[in-house]
């Protein structure tokens, strides 16, 4: 899979309000109303990763989530990333995540 350029990651960060980039990958923390809760969207993300085989770097915290995405093999971010990204915003809204502020640009 090829990377992304720097244009192509800035333009579909746009469309991800809740992740930051870092190096070379990107990254979101969730916060949830429990443990059991977070977990419930862990076990959901988890589905979905394994699914379009390209797994997340998952941290739990009580009730809170961050993953963290890069495309290992290809060294970098590339379009797996972001698709999967979106995907796991999806999952959080279904998932009773809280809402989060806009990343300040």
């Amino acid at each position: 899979m090829k990377l992304l350029t720097a244009a192509e990651i800035r333009q579909r960060m746009e469309s991800l309000p809740a992740w930051k980039k870092s190096r070379k990958t990107i990254l979101c923390t969730r916060e949830f109303k429990d443990f059991p809760a977070a977990l419930g969207y862990v076990q959901a993300v988890a589905r979905a990763a394994e699914k379009a085989w390209h797994h997340p770097d998952i941290d739990i915290r009580w009730n809170k989530v961050t993953l963290v995405l890069t495309t290992h093999d290809a060294g970098g971010l590339t379009a797996k990333d972001f698709d999967l990204a979106q995907c796991f915003d999806r999952l959080a809204q279904t998932k009773g995540a809280k809402r989060q502020p806009k990343r300040s640009s």
